[in-house]
């Protein structure tokens, strides 16, 4: 009995001990990764294509979540703070990043790219006020302009080199690699909405400003730039009017957005509504199936395509 004693005993020495050399060695082969966090979902499949395995990459907004309604937890503040790398869309849209101390690099993305600024009826029209906000008569929804994305990358590159230069041929490789996939974006959605019977898009956020600029469509919408804002009955009866007279049969919502109102005007109009996809951030059904920036612009295009009528 003294002799089983000990033997379990030893046991039990053995399995804490072990515990603890697998959680050392977890957390040695962790540490060798710099932490670099991202706030959209677009600056998440850049850094992700280019840096792969070689850095813990945080999510700063996790999948599913409503980019309009998101809150900082103390656990992802800490995450942030201690990431060697911060990159950040800027804008205007996270208003969050205030709350957070920079204790090493942080790169507002906004300050690389070209902003698309609010033409006058646009700003003009954008009266509801929230957290979403463009008093700045600037549209942050950059990502959906393909050369903004080249430059987002270009930028993006630099940092991570800078940061772990031994991967510098690695990160130049799959940089270009990614380059080459946005440049056949481009050129697809020139090619296919180039000539389309109709030539204005019907959505409840006019959040693909920089995609309608860059192939010369238009859009109407029913609350602006202004995601959470409530349409009054003149914008119900504004974007009523636009689908009947332009011959419209499809129009669109986004999801984390309530799209009741869009419902509703689709039924009486007795028109198709679809999902439109702007990319701040995925759901996370459309994570568990790997999407990235590629696929589900190719969707996009698609449901673009389809609701222009393009040949």
């Amino acid at each position: 009995m003294k002799n089983f004693k000990i033997i379990a005993l030893i046991l039990i020495i053995l399995s804490i001990f072990l515990e603890f050399f697998v959680f050392n060695n977890d957390t040695k082969l962790k540490n060798e990764h710099p932490l670099v966090s991202v706030s959209t979902f677009a600056l998440y499949d850049i850094t992700k294509h280019i840096a792969g395995e070689t850095i813990s990459l945080v999510n700063i907004l996790p999948f599913g979540v409503d980019p309009h309604n998101f809150e900082l937890t103390p656990k992802l503040m800490a995450e942030i703070e201690s990431s060697s790398l911060i990159l950040y869309s800027g804008a205007g849209l996270e208003p969050w990043i205030s709350k957070i101390t920079f204790k090493h690099r942080a790169i507002d993305m906004s300050k690389y790219v070209v902003l698309r600024e609010l033409a006058s009826d646009e700003f003009e029209f954008h009266k509801h006020h929230d957290g979403q906000c463009a008093h700045n008569r600037l549209d942050p929804h950059y990502w959906l302009d393909f050369n903004n994305m080249q430059k987002s990358a270009v930028v993006i590159t630099k940092e991570l080199v800078k940061l772990q230069p031994k991967y510098e041929k690695k990160y130049i490789k799959n940089r270009d690699t990614y380059i080459s996939m946005l440049k056949r974006l481009d050129e697809n959605y020139t090619k296919n909405l180039s000539s389309c019977r109709l030539n204005t898009i019907v959505l409840n956020h006019n959040s693909i400003g920089y995609l309608a600029k860059k192939y010369h469509f238009h859009t109407t919408s029913l609350s602006g730039l202004s995601p959470e804002a409530n349409p009054t009955p003149n914008d119900i009866k504004r974007v009523f009017n636009k689908i009947k007279n332009d011959g419209i049969t499809t129009i669109f919502y986004e999801n984390f957005v309530n799209s009741k109102a869009m419902k509703v005007i689709a039924k009486d109009a007795g028109v198709t509504i679809e999902v439109l996809q702007p990319l701040a951030n995925i759901t996370a059904d459309e994570a568990k199936q790997n999407s990235t920036y590629e696929t589900m612009m190719y969707i996009n295009l698609k449901k673009l395509s389809k609701a222009m009528m393009c040949p």
